[in-house]
């Protein structure tokens, strides 16, 4: 089965504040969850804002995600699915 792209918006206060070794933790429990659940979930890249953060995850489907927030620890407070993507390009597309 395919795996589906998803954006998690997660609300963690301060984060954008968080020092290097606090973001490298955070990675490294991250990654410790995703190797535990198996090739069902893949973290793509995360954008660090102030008080949230917006994940992109390559995923079986949304109870996979909300498995992963759940044995991180990492809140999903919002999940998006992605149905398409656009970029500069696109209106050169044929």
């Amino acid at each position: 089965m395919a795996l589906r792209k998803f954006i998690i918006e997660r609300d963690i206060p301060k984060v954008g504040s968080f020092e290097r070794e606090q973001l490298k933790g955070a990675a490294a429990k991250s990654n410790e969850v995703l190797r535990a659940i198996g090739p069902d979930i893949q973290w793509q890249e995360s954008y660090v804002a102030e008080d949230k953060t917006f994940c992109v995850y390559l995923a079986k489907d949304e109870a996979t995600i909300l498995k992963h927030a759940e044995m991180s620890g990492f809140p999903a407070t919002k999940i998006t699915e992605v149905k398409r993507m656009i970029d500069p390009t696109t209106e050169r597309a044929g």
